[in-house]
């Protein structure tokens, strides 16, 4: 073996130096028969161009040819691999058109690569016979190959340019829409088409790339093993956008068509039918104001029974904050306002100030949904919303504009509207702060200024007060009911001393009250915070609300009064009474104003 390779060796040291000259085809088949084609290759087309007469130098340049085909990249390099398996062709069909029995017997050491024992005679040989079969088959075997290496390149290149294709298809959806939630929302026919051509054209490239996988198994050996696997796109935003290296034997790619699918059936099954939800329910909302503008009844209880959770539900699968609910808000708000106002508007001629206020102030809280709604709109990114409901936009309103004019006029609805009730209750409020006679006004109110006619030393909400009324020199004390007409109802007044209880002792003076459950007796008592003679001075008044004043008492206590009771089982009233050491005292009197007993409290 190391003979022969040194012999080889010389024999390319010998060639080399021949460029240019006559090459022997006797040294130069010692190459080619050791399958030094990369040496011989060069010699071997020097001689070819020289001699067109040998049939065994086409043989051997269609061998070589083959050999570079089989490591010619078929996807890389196609053009070449195509050219060389022609090549090949072209030298084997030269080769066997030149083969006759005089060439195979006269050069028989050429072609002992088909030396072969002859079954009748037993005697080994070389048949021309076998020599051409061989040609010919291949011959067809390269042609079969270059038609399927052609194929091979067509689904390759088609399953490659399809999927960059569906690609870039794609990547102009993501750049159009951002993210899923938009896709959805601002989809239309249009936007629909486009994904099924991304599916159809994935599909394609699918459809390719398993025809170029069968070409390449019939192929044998190409030198790629591409195994596919297909990615899920879970978010438009992060996914899909990269492109694919086909050659590789990992294989990853988007699954676009899995993708466009999944898409077009959530737009058609679940977005469209919410938007044909948001017109419907927009339909009865203004059903509802015609009915309230038409007949004048308040729609409240249908607001109730309309109320649609399965909407909200639906829309906050796909945004958090939905932009139609807040235009919902907003008309209900309006409506359950006006109806309020209407429920209202039958006790318009009563002169109850209280229910007034109340209802002002119920109209008012209405009316601050109102406008906590509108103004939540009106900072809303309007111009993006609308391009996200466009479709129900222009189905309620017919475009952004109308509905931009809508929010902003019911926002000044709602402050103008507001205004004019706070008014309204602040007059209301400033008229339920007096008590109305025919000649004065009695004020339920504690700061009164220092010269008041009237100062009140009790107020007890909607039900009764009591106090001092100052008439020139003289004191009386006065009680009276308040209702909610605040004109006077039940009215008392009652003697007291007006040189303990004169105008400039107020700030010394103190009451407290008390009165039956049903508001039918009702007690006053007075002191004042100085004593007198070393005690302190009290005057008790009973009231009844159909009598008027049934007695007034005075007396002097050692100890302040703390707190006032109604003993209802007795009739009696009790008077605790305390020191700031802590001691304290009950004082009863009866029914007839008379101090009853005086027990001393541990």
């Amino acid at each position: 073996m190391v003979r022969k390779l040194i012999g080889i060796l010389f024999l390319c040291a010998l060639l080399t130096p021949l460029y240019g000259q006559k090459v022997k085809y006797k040294d130069l088949f010692v190459l080619l028969n050791a399958k030094q084609y990369e040496q011989a290759e060069p010699f071997l087309r020097i001689y070819l161009a020289d001699n067109e007469d040998n049939p065994n130098a086409y043989l051997f340049m269609g061998i070589i040819l083959q050999e570079k085909a089989g490591k010619t990249d078929v996807l890389k390099q196609t053009d070449l691999l195509i050219s060389q398996l022609d090549s090949a062709v072209f030298f084997y069909d030269k080769a066997n058109k030149q083969l006759d029995e005089k060439e195979v017997k006269r050069n028989d050491e050429y072609y002992q690569a088909y030396n072969r024992r002859d079954l009748r005679t037993g005697k080994f040989g070389v048949k021309l016979s076998d020599v051409q079969f061989d040609l010919e088959k291949k011959m067809e075997a390269l042609k079969e190959r270059k038609s399927l290496v052609k194929e091979l390149k067509v689904h390759y290149d088609n399953a490659e340019s399809l999927y960059s294709k569906a690609n870039f298809l794609y990547k102009d959806i993501q750049l159009r829409f951002g993210n899923l939630k938009t896709l959805y929302f601002r989809s239309d026919q249009t936007n629909i088409e486009d994904l099924k051509r991304i599916a159809s054209v994935y599909d394609s490239s699918l459809k390719s790339f398993s025809s170029y996988k069968s070409i390449s198994n019939k192929l044998g050996n190409t030198g790629y093993n591409q195994l596919l696997a297909l990615k899920e796109i879970k978010e438009l935003d992060k996914d899909g956008d990269s492109s694919a290296d086909f050659t590789k034997d990992d294989l990853e790619l988007w699954n676009y068509k899995a993708f466009s699918e999944a898409t077009i059936t959530k737009i058609e099954n679940e977005i469209e039918p919410i938007w044909d939800n948001l017109n419907a329910y927009d339909v009865k909302i203004n059903k509802l104001r015609e009915k309230l503008t038409t007949d004048s009844v308040s729609v409240k209880e249908d607001l109730r029974m309309m109320a649609d959770r399965m909407i909200s539900a639906q829309l906050k699968m796909y945004d958090p904050d939905p932009f139609p609910l807040d235009i919902f808000e907003m008309k209900i708000a309006e409506l359950e306002y006006l109806s309020e106002v209407i429920a209202n508007s039958q006790f318009k001629d009563s002169v109850n100030y209280k229910l007034h206020a109340d209802q002002i102030k119920s109209e008012l809280k209405e009316l601050n949904k109102l406008d906590s709604v509108t103004e939540k709109l009106m900072k809303r990114n309007f111009d993006n919303e609308a391009k996200d409901y466009m479709h129900f936009i222009t189905n309620a309103y017919g475009n952004p504009i109308v509905l931009k004019s809508l929010i902003r006029t019911m926002l000044e609805f709602a402050n103008r509207e507001q205004a004019r009730k706070q008014n309204t209750l602040k007059g209301l409020t400033n008229s339920m702060r007096w008590i109305v006679s025919a000649t004065d006004s009695i004020p339920l109110f504690m700061d009164v200024t220092p010269e008041s006619k009237f100062i009140p030393l009790v107020i007890v909400e909607e039900k009764y007060t009591a106090g001092f009324q100052f008439a020139d020199s003289t004191v009386t004390g006065y009680f009276m009911t308040i209702n909610p007409a605040r004109v006077v109802g039940v009215k008392a007044e009652f003697p007291v001393d007006k040189t303990i209880f004169s105008r400039r002792k107020m700030p010394v003076t103190k009451a407290m009250s008390t009165s039956d459950e049903n508001g039918q007796v009702f007690y006053i008592l007075t002191f004042s915070e100085e004593k007198k003679e070393d005690k302190f001075p009290v005057t008790l008044a009973k009231i009844y609300r159909t009598d008027g004043l049934a007695w007034c008492s005075t007396f002097a206590f050692e100890m302040q009064p703390t707190e006032l009771a109604f003993q209802i089982q007795t009739g009696e009233v009790s008077i605790k009474t305390s020191n700031s050491a802590g001691e304290s005292k009950m004082i009863f009197v009866d029914k007839s104003g008379s101090r009853k007993d005086l027990v001393k409290q541990p």
